[in-house]
């Protein structure tokens, strides 16, 4: 199977099958990528365009074509040596609905269902009321409020003999043995015999598979229109249109494994752990070895088969063990690959992990790397200009009165998530950190109330998304980081509660487990650590990508996943200490600068980040669409709308994402685009929560944000700003374009393997999903790619984006033809000398004898006039030093057949970008061949 070169992401759902897929085979393959990379194939639930919502993870979803299709995508990719890579969900399945069977046995016979253990789900609850059962909270309002308009329908199921209550599109099967209950209404002595023998049914295992006996018995009897008819009339005095019907409804209910509640009590009530806060999605238990076995059978069998060449872990922090889960996977894929006669070299497994500010991939995983966030992070650090940050943040603080500080927004966020949307999951830990300290007499006067300040305290302050502390304690590195959360709890905390973080440190991770006493205590302490380990990681993602990163825009271009929007920017030098790094520790990492869950593509941020190189420009520009906006906002009674940093943030969501061929005049155009950013502005409102929210949306607020966008885009009152705003777009839009070539260049030649986003072959405005998955033109890309036009033409039209096309597969065709050099070969920042040396990044790829040197523009947007490249005079004396010690006399430029004699060891930035914006260099001793 062929080395990962590059990977190309596909987003699959019913309207984009994997037989789609394979029409578009060649063109990958034309394009140079050596691996499609697919978004979750397993059953989802109808309708998915995502596939994050498996419902079963033992076969390939059948709205994607099944396992048929899957094989047909895979011949079609042996055919031109391409490989695939699938993304799984270990973490969690989707539940409510009808869909999901393992989920409706853990609720027709509770603890005793072979599968209460595949969830994580707290049985033995705090709450009294709620020992043995789940909380089900799918209801649209409150309990009773829904038992009382009838909304809770009882239902029989014919052909399966068996009962279940349904809410919409929820179903809540009836445990077997009160099936008797409703039997005993029925006067045939078949029926009255049945009910008798559901009601013997104890809740053991040999009972769950007696009551499957029953019920085909009761199916069959169902088949006579006397034994039907009088199930049914039993049934209809379980109807709630009198009280007594009602009551009886609500015994029967009362009487399950489950108690069905609103959707509103999960954050408080919540008994069993979902993916951040999404009732649809719950934990799995993927650390026992039969949800282990019975989750990965399918994936297990595709590797066995040869179906598959690598693997992305979706969310790696949900899981209650990272390390142990990922060691295993990879000890369980190398014997496959073995026992077939396959290498375990060429198998990819990467994780998607955030990693924060200092935090480093842990080395003992066994994993080739993550899926490339902190790269795309590190891009768009390195694009932006320091210079930009004081007037970018003064216009921020002084329009919109909030804070321009980005960790003040996140810990006001954190406070808002845990005391509403993970109220109950704090509550948990917290509960649990009570009977630990109630175990110990040093101890046992903490009360629940302190134990509940100083771990929110703590949660609060967290720098990362979690730590892996295990049996042996915390690693010093994630010690310096607990360390760090203290610190800063303590800056929230009367002093009082300050030893209180002691015991908390100590609980949490500091004190190896195995120095506890094995029984009781040492299970409830594991317990505790790993529901605190899996609480900070949503706690984070919900309060800094799903909150602070829509409530603060000094930069809009920094506020996407897995980026710090705390750091504006950083010097070429720490970029190049990145790559150095990742060459030598991490060369299998992805590379990506866009994804299905960016905020913003990849060529929208690069337009933005030229903002930073001329702060006092935007500055002075928004001030006057300020003004020019007051017409189009309105009073309500709970102020302006939109507020002004909703203003703010929609400027610069239309300087990013307005589309090149975009005129004011176009009427169409304007509309199409309107309807897009409508979109986007109701998620962005609605994430921010700070005058609508998803659970209780403020909808005039929303209207008047929505009128306040058409006005702007359509209304001949908004043709000033309007106009002024397409204006400001043109004169970013060359130097966003240059921005976004150096950006491609960077994810194709930097240590690691590049991703490619569905799309972004040509330019990528998009703005956060779903606007990031609309269908992609594939006709058009596969015409473009066969186009005899030379770069110089491509460059000319640079607006239709086949320039970056170009660039792409004249990158990856190196990547083919030299693959050591980018596989393996180390990472050389290159010295840079001339009056434009600022705004120049060059470094060299080195493998053996081979010499790859790579430049580009950077935040050298003042350069830049009408075409995203920078004329060769405005380079005057810049250029690139090679080593001394290099034995090259030639080198040879992308896109380029001739060879030019390399004098002085130097390379003239005038001279080597005078055709491209960007490059890749070969050297060679001869004008020949390259050195091999």
């Amino acid at each position: 199977m062929t080395e990962v070169r590059a990977t190309a992401r596909l987003q699959f759902h019913k309207d984009f099958t994997l037989d789609d897929a394979v029409e578009w085979v060649d063109y990958f393959a034309g394009l140079g990528v050596s691996h499609l990379y697919a978004s979750p194939l397993f059953k989802a639930r109808p309708g998915s365009m995502h596939g994050y919502d498996v419902l079963d993870p033992t076969c390939i979803n059948p709205e994607l074509g099944g396992e048929a299709a899957l094989e047909r995508l895979v011949s079609a990719l042996r055919a031109r040596n391409m490989g695939l890579i699938i993304d799984i969900v270990s973490n969690h399945m989707a539940v409510g609905g009808d869909g999901n069977p393992w989920w409706l046995d853990v609720l027709e016979w509770g603890v005793a269902s072979p599968y209460a253990a595949f969830f994580d789900i707290q049985w033995q609850s705090h709450d009294p009321l709620m020992r043995g059962q789940l909380l089900l909270p799918f209801l649209r309002t409150d309990y009773y409020e829904v038992l009382q308009a009838g909304e809770i329908v009882l239902h029989l199921d014919k052909a399966g003999g068996a009962f279940y209550c349904a809410h919409y599109e929820h179903r809540f099967p009836l445990s077997p043995p009160t099936y008797a209950e409703l039997l005993r209404h029925c006067a045939q002595p078949e029926l009255q015999g049945l009910a008798a023998r559901f009601a013997a049914l104890d809740g053991t295992a040999d009972a769950w598979h007696t009551a499957r006996l029953l019920r085909a018995e009761f199916a069959e009897l169902l088949r006579h229109s006397p034994m039907s008819d009088a199930v049914l009339m039993a049934m209809a005095s379980y109807r709630p249109v009198t009280p007594d019907g009602l009551q009886r409804l609500h015994q029967l209910l009362e009487r399950q494994h489950y108690r069905l509640a609103s959707w509103h009590t999960a954050a408080d009530d919540i008994n069993w752990r979902r993916f951040f806060d999404i009732n649809e999605l719950g934990g799995l238990r993927v650390e026992r070895s039969d949800v282990f076995e019975a989750t990965h059978v399918k994936i297990f069998e595709l590797i066995e088969r040869g179906l598959i060449d690598g693997l992305r872990i979706d969310h790696i922090d949900g899981l209650a063990n990272p390390r142990a889960y990922c060691r295993k996977l990879r000890r369980r894929v190398n014997s496959l690959l073995t026992a077939n006669g396959r290498p375990t070299d060429d198998f990819l497994i990467v994780v998607e992990k955030i990693l924060g500010a200092g935090e480093q991939l842990p080395a003992d995983w066994q994993v080739d790397g993550t899926t490339g966030y902190e790269f795309m992070n590190q891009v768009s650090l390195l694009q932006h200009a320091p210079e930009g940050e004081a007037p970018m943040a003064e216009l921020w603080t002084a329009l919109s009165e909030r804070p321009a500080d980005f960790m003040v927004e996140v810990r006001e966020a954190r406070q808002w998530v845990l005391s509403t949307s993970l109220a109950g999951d704090l509550e948990a830990v917290a509960q649990g950190l009570l009977l630990i300290a109630r175990a110990d007499l040093a101890t046992r006067d903490l009360t629940l109330g302190a134990i509940r300040r100083a771990l929110q305290a703590l949660i609060v302050h967290f720098p990362v998304y979690r730590t892996y502390a295990g049996a042996c304690g915390r690693s010093p590195a994630d010690q310096a980081l607990f360390t760090q959360a203290l610190d800063g709890a303590r800056g929230d905390l009367a002093e009082a509660d300050w030893p209180l973080l002691q015991h908390l440190d100590r609980w949490l991770g500091g004190e190896p487990l195995r120095a506890v006493p094995a029984g009781k205590a040492r299970y409830l302490r594991q317990t505790v650590l790993t529901r605190f380990q899996q609480l900070t990681s949503p706690a984070a993602a919900k309060a800094v990508e799903d909150t602070a990163c829509y409530r603060s825009a000094v930069a809009l271009a920094r506020n996407d996943v897995g980026f710090d929007p705390q750091q504006f920017s950083a010097p070429v030098a720490e970029f190049h200490a990145f790559n150095q790094g990742r060459a030598q520790y991490w060369p299998g990492n992805l590379l990506t600068t866009a994804t299905h869950d960016h905020k913003r593509g990849e060529d929208t941020r690069a337009r933005l980040a030229v903002l930073s190189e001329r702060g006092d420009w935007f500055a002075e520009q928004a001030r006057t669409w300020f003004d020019l906006a007051a017409p189009l906002r309105v009073e309500l009674a709970d102020g302006v709308a939109p507020s002004a940093g909703d203003c703010l943030i929609t400027f610069q969501a239309l300087l990013g994402s307005w589309p090149l061929d975009l005129l004011v005049d176009d009427q169409s155009g304007i509309a199409v685009y309107a309807e897009r950013l409508r979109q986007w502005q109701q998620k962005a409102l609605r994430e921010a929560k700070l005058r609508s929210t998803w659970n209780a949306p403020n909808e005039r607020y929303e209207q008047a944000c929505h009128a306040f966008l058409d006005g702007l885009l359509m209304s001949p009152e908004g043709a000033p700003l309007r106009e002024a705003i397409a204006a400001a777009v043109v004169t970013l839009a060359a130097p966003g374009a240059l921005n976004s070539l150096a950006q491609t260049l960077l994810r194709l030649t930097a240590p690691g393997i590049p991703d490619l986003y569905q799309g972004c072959d040509y330019w990528d405005f998009s703005l956060v999903d779903p606007d990031n998955r609309r269908p992609v033109d594939y006709p058009a890309r596969v015409a473009a790619l066969a186009s005899p036009e030379t770069p110089t033409q491509l460059l000319a039209q640079w607006r239709d984006g086949r320039i970056k096309q170009r660039l792409i597969a004249a990158v990856l065709a190196l990547r083919t033809e030299q693959p050591a050099v980018f596989a393996a070969g180390s990472y050389l920042p290159l010295q840079v000398r001339g009056a434009q040396a600022e705004q120049v990044l060059a470094f060299a790829r080195c493998h053996g004898a081979e010499r790859l040197v790579v430049i580009l523009p950077c935040r050298a947007s003042a350069l830049v006039a009408g075409l995203p490249h920078i004329a060769a005079e405005r380079w005057g004396d810049t250029e690139v030093l090679l080593p001394p010690d290099w034995q090259a006399s030639h080198y040879q430029g992308l896109l380029e057949s001739d060879w030019q004699p390399l004098e002085d060891h130097s390379l003239p930035l005038g001279q080597v970008l005078a055709h491209l914006p960007v490059t890749v260099l070969r050297l060679t001793t001869t004008t020949q061949e390259p050195l091999t």
